[in-house]
Parts: C-alpha cells; sequence; structure tokens
C-alpha cells in the first residue's frame, strides 16, 4: 500500500489485523466485479492529505457519494466540475452564515483537509448507486478503531458529529480531552432540525484558541 506519512505507525496494528485482510478480499472481489468509489487510488485520501501531527478536527460523513465522479476519498468533498451536492450546499450556507466566508465555486474540501480538517468517512468505500453496500463489510471496526486512536494519542481535537450515524461515534471519544459538536445532518431532510445555526465552525475556532492551537481557516476561496 502507498505510504500515509506519519499515519503509517498509527494504522499499522489495524493494517495487520486479520479483520483488514477480510476488508482487502472483499474489496479486491468488489472492484473486479462491480463500480466502487471512489477509485481505489484514493480511498486513504483523507489521511493522505491530513498527517496525524497536523490534525485538529475530525469531521465524520457515512458513506462515500455512490455516482460516478462524485467521491474522492473526503467525506462531503467532490471535485469540480462535479456541482456541490445538497447537504455540502448547506455546509456552505451555514459556513457563511457562522463566519461570513464566501460560498466556493465547487464542493472540492481538499483545503480543508490540508488544514488539518480529517474529513472521514464511516464507510471507506461504496458499490455505485447503491448507498451503504459496504457498510457491513467491515469498515465500522476500522474507522471505530481510528477514532478511538485518535481520542486517546492526541489532545484537543474537535469532533463534528453531524447525524444519528456520526453521533453514535461518540461513546469511542474520550470527552475530557477533545470537544464534541454534534448536531442534525446537513442533508435537505434535516438541516433545519438543527444543523443550520449549529455555529460548529466558529465554536470550532474557539475551542482551539482557547487550547493555544491555531485556528482552522475555513474559507475555502483562499
Amino acid at each position: 500500500m502507498i505510504s500515509l506519512g506519519d499515519w503509517d505507525e498509527i494504522l499499522a496494528p489495524l493494517f495487520a489485523d486479520e479483520r483488514y485482510q477480510k476488508i482487502r478480499s472483499f474489496l479486491k472481489r468488489e472492484y473486479t466485479t462491480h463500480t466502487v468509489y471512489p477509485d481505489m487510488y484514493d480511498l486513504y485520501n483523507c489521511f493522505r492529505y491530513t498527517q496525524f501531527a497536523s490534525l485538529k478536527v475530525v469531521l465524520l460523513g457515512q458513506d462515500p457519494y455512490h455516482n460516478e465522479g462524485q467521491a474522492h476519498g473526503l467525506c462531503f468533498s467532490v471535485k469540480p466540475p462535479v456541482e456541490p451536492p445538497p447537504s455540502l450546499v448547506n455546509i456552505f450556507k451555514e459556513l457563511k452564515s457562522d463566519l461570513n466566508c464566501p460560498i466556493p465555486a465547487d464542493g472540492d474540501l481538499t483545503k480543508w483537509a490540508r488544514r488539518g480538517v480529517l474529513l472521514l468517512n464511516t464507510s471507506l468505500t461504496v458499490r455505485a448507486h447503491q448507498a451503504n453496500s459496504h457498510a457491513k463489510c467491515g469498515w465500522a471496526w476500522f474507522t471505530d478503531s481510528v477514532i478511538k486512536l485518535i481520542s486517546e494519542k492526541k489532545e484537543h481535537v474537535v469532533f463534528l458529529l453531524w447525524g444519528g450515524n456520526a453521533r453514535s461515534k461518540k461513546p469511542l471519544i474520550d470527552r475530557e480531552k477533545h470537544l464534541v459538536l454534534e448536531c442534525a445532518h446537513p442533508s435537505p431532510l434535516s438541516a433545519y432540525n438543527g444543523f443550520f445555526g449549529c455555529r460548529h465552525f466558529s465554536k470550532t475556532n474557539a475551542y482551539l484558541e482557547a487550547n493555544g492551537i491555531s485556528p482552522i481557516d475555513w474559507d475555502l476561496t483562499r
């Protein structure tokens, strides 16, 4: 596997685990016999772009976008020329309301990743046009383990848990060491039930600064 920088040592016990070997065997079959997103070379982009040493925020998604050209290994993110999906549009609306950041021209969140925001889906792959189709292949064990490792080995990380799936991960996090911010999912079906007005972006930065950590530049236009 391609090196993931300083994550290699952190994740080595997971990659050596027999449960991960079962995931690999499953994925080999799936990528051979079906269309699977993201591209296998983008599978671990969240770790590649956000090194463990510089990680400040964990934003949890559920599973990758399942339509062609959307998923590229970062939750909620799409590369141009793909139009930002509805949940991402709502994220940008809240960002504008909270911090007055301009709404970007595209939905690529790579800049957030490079600035210390781990954009982690709880499942890292999906079969084309079949949401949650890989949810039971073992990814939950893997990503739960990643969350626990971050909780154990870091301090003062902000965990953004939007929606029921993400909020179910709260017990994995040591809330004496970290800040957990939770609310409704930004989906159009639930955004008005508490996502809009949550002000998680400014709350994240206030917490980081209070603990002597430089804030996230959430503005994707610069």
